[in-house]
Order: structure tokens, then sequence, then C-alpha cells
């Protein structure tokens, strides 16, 4: 074997090793309301990919930061391994596209290794709709929210702390 093989080799062995060494963290597929939520009904009724929304964008920008999110239908927060609680806190849409949108999702989760509780956070995230808002519905503007909410999370599982506040 030539001196550029082994060292392509030892190369791709270290750019494979933090994939390896990452360990799967679970996420119910569907981020529940928290139980002291108090979502309008119009939110409840129409914007109902928000909940399957925040773990797949989770998911998404884990995945994007080498980390593994696993979406399962039911989490155990006292399995062996990692588990991320997540529920959605408020999702409040004001405005419109005519007056222009007022929206925020606001979330908390808990992560939990080998069931017991390791590190936690809080989340914010505001949208007027951005780029050619006037052409968005309330739904997509909060889809916008949740959308950033997962990106948060995710960075927050590559470095997770207890007490985080993560968003606006």
């Amino acid at each position: 074997m030539s001196k550029l093989s082994r060292s392509i080799l030892i190369l791709l062995a270290f750019a494979a090793a933090p994939a390896a060494l990452a360990q799967t963290v679970q996420v119910a597929r569907s981020a529940p309301y928290a139980e002291d939520a108090d979502i309008q009904r119009k939110v409840r009724e129409e914007c109902t990919e928000l909940n399957t929304q925040l773990p797949l964008f989770t998911q998404e920008f884990a995945r994007e930061n080498g980390l593994q999110v696993e979406l399962v239908d039911t989490i155990d927060t006292s399995a062996e391994g990692r588990v991320l609680q997540l529920e959605i806190v408020d999702a409040v849409s004001m405005g419109n596209a005519f007056i222009g949108h007022q929206k925020y999702s606001r979330v908390r989760g808990a992560l939990f290794e080998n069931g017991e509780q390791i590190a936690d956070f809080r989340g914010r995230r505001n949208s007027m709709g951005g780029a050619f808002a006037g052409y968005k519905g309330s739904c997509s503007v909060l889809g916008r929210t949740v959308k950033a909410l997962g990106k948060d999370i995710a960075q927050w599982l590559a470095n997770p702390q207890p007490g985080a506040q993560l968003g606006d």
C-alpha cells in the first residue's frame, strides 16, 4: 500500500469518527402542546403540521451538524440512551398578510440520558413573515418560527446545557 493510499485511509477514518461517536437521540415524531399551553383554537385547528414540523426540523438540522435524531412514535424518558422530550408551550398568530404578520412560537425541552435529566431549554422565535410576507398564510409564518426553533434545538444538542435559552 502506498503512502498516499495509507494517508487517505487515515483521513477517512478520522472524518468518519465523529459520526461513529455521535449518540442517537430519540425524539417523539409529534411534539405535543404542553398541558398548560393556551393555544388559540384557530392555530390548533388550522396549523395542524406544527407538532410534526418541530421534530422533523430538529432532525434535519441535527443531521447537518453531524448528530443523529431518531423520530419515534412514543418516547420513554427512563429508557437507556438519550431521549429528548419536546413540547410546544405557545403558538401565537396575530395579524395577517394584509396588515402584517406577528407570530411567535415557544417551546421547551428536556434531555434525558439513561433515565436522568441532564439538560433542558426554553426557546422562542418570532416572525413577521420574511420576504414576500404578504403572500404567506399564518400557518406558513408560524412554520418559519418552528423551523428556526428546530435549528436552535439541533445546535443545542451538540452541546446541551441546563437552563438554556434558545432563539429570540
